[in-house]
């Protein structure tokens, strides 16, 4: 059990010294004297200057605080999305915040300038880290991991120019969803793709659509199956002027296609990805979009982004544009690059922009006037009498020790009006309240705050009775 000091060390020491101490002479009584001057003044030398400072008090540009309100939005969304990794049997893991520079400095490309590098200490020359899927393949190479399903929820730094408007930060937080092992194709990708669906669909954010980069097939078709690339070009046509699932079928259909053995390869990957997604009756969400490509060169397959068609405000409002909401890809060889011995493990993953559907969600509540409250309090305890102090701590420890969430005022004799008001104000739903006539006829009184009405019940029944009105709200 734990022990509690009623006063620190240094406080004992100094009760028992002036207590000890035999009372002082006249002439010690002077010494001290100018003792004390001494030590004022030397004291108000050290202290630091009083005066206004000279700077504007503010958060770094591309940086922002959450309010209590806002965290509850930001709670809510982050578990629509780690109750969603759950669900898919993702394992949390959590990596430093900063990494050892060399490591990721080669895996970004042009935005490698992206990179916030952290002053040389004396040590090691080390760098926020930009991302969540670098750290996650040195974790594997360096524990030798050769299978792996994880989510990570965790802040990321990129030196960008922000868009605040749009939910851009220098600052801001992923949740990433990988799925890293050899496996049979296309499997582990289409579940990826069910995921970013469940989540939007879960946050109820209005229509979106996840975009397939033809690039990236077409770049995987030439360099890996080896397919001729005015063939790949062929294909191409056909993506960008129809697309979706009946795409497959045609490019099937095609002669020139149909007889190279590359081609149809690569094609019968693309039907079986669509047979999976149609299983998962997900195809009317999915689009191959020839202008997308994303900037990070550890991808090495098809690579897909969310991009919300509209969003759920009001008719007279203008849509929010905020870009991508989810992204990710196909990453086989990027835990290789940290392998000493060059062992690939294949990858594929997403991440959800919390950031932008924050924003998206903050400004759709903002529209409809709705109200948040910052507290999960379900019962206030309550009095309307001086001296009760006591009795409200005794009443507060039972519903805790119930796992009812429950408050009280910090005040020996508070108002009974203002504590009322209180729970008003900040939508807490019922208010246990006790007095001289409650303590001397064995009851407490159970008040609806909405409705304003009030029942007695015995004092031994208060858990029982909270709970049963809780489990009926």
């Amino acid at each position: 059990m734990p022990q509690l000091g009623l006063l620190p060390k240094r406080a004992w020491a100094a009760l028992f010294s002036q207590l000890l101490r035999p009372p002082p002479s006249a002439c010690t009584q002077a010494v001290r004297g100018h003792s004390q001057v001494a030590e004022s003044v030397l004291t108000s030398q050290l202290k630091p200057h009083q005066e206004t400072p000279n700077f504007i008090i503010k958060t770094p540009k591309g940086t922002r605080d959450f309010s209590p309100q806002q965290m509850v939005v930001r709670e809510k969304i982050l578990d629509v999305v780690v109750s969603c990794f759950k669900r898919h049997g993702a394992q949390g893991l959590d990596t430093p915040a900063f990494e050892l520079k060399e490591m990721l400095t080669e895996n970004y490309g042009e935005n490698s300038g992206l990179i916030y590098d952290l002053k040389d200490q004396g040590g090691e020359l080390l760098s926020l880290r930009y991302d969540l899927t670098v750290p996650f393949a040195r974790y594997l190479a360096m524990n030798k991991l050769k299978k792996m399903k994880r989510y990570h929820v965790g802040k990321v730094w990129r030196r960008e120019s922000p868009a605040i408007v749009q939910g851009r930060y220098r600052e801001f937080c992923q949740c990433d969803f990988d799925i890293a092992g050899q496996f049979d194709p296309m499997i582990p990708d289409a579940e990826c793709l069910k995921i970013i669906c469940e989540i939007l669909s879960g946050l109820q954010l209005g229509n979106f659509l996840i975009k397939m980069p033809w690039t990236d097939v077409r770049h995987e078709m030439v360099t890996k199956k080896g397919l001729a690339p005015e063939v790949a070009d062929r294909i191409g046509d056909y993506v960008q002027c129809h697309g979706g699932v009946s795409l497959v079928e045609q490019l099937f259909q095609d002669p020139r296609l149909s007889q190279n053995k590359q081609a149809l390869e690569g094609l019968r990957d693309l039907k079986l990805l669509f047979e999976y997604l149609t299983l998962f009756g997900i195809t009317d969400k999915i689009s191959f979009d020839l202008s997308l490509a994303r900037g990070l060169d550890y991808y090495t397959g098809v690579i897909y982004e969310a991009v919300l068609l509209q969003t759920p405000a009001q008719a007279e409002e203008e849509p929010l544009n905020v870009g991508s909401v989810a992204a990710g890809g196909r990453y086989d060889e990027l835990v290789a690059m940290f392998d000493p011995k060059g062992h690939k493990v294949p990858c594929v993953g997403l991440s959800i922009g919390v950031e932008r559907i924050f924003y998206i969600v903050e400004q759709r509540m903002k529209a409809l006037g709705e109200k948040i409250r910052a507290t999960e309090t379900q019962v206030f305890v309550a009095t309307p009498q001086k001296n009760f102090l006591q009795e409200r701590l005794k009443l507060i420890a039972e519903l805790w020790d119930a796992g009812i969430k429950a408050e009280m005022p910090y005040k020996n004799n508070p108002k009974l009006l203002s504590q009322l008001h209180y729970c008003e104000n900040t939508g807490i739903p019922l208010v246990v309240i006790i007095g001289e006539q409650e303590l001397k006829e064995g009851v407490v009184k159970i008040r609806s705050v909405a409705s304003r009405g009030e029942v007695a019940v015995k004092r031994e029944d208060l858990v029982t009775e909270i709970q049963k009105r809780l489990s009926e709200s």
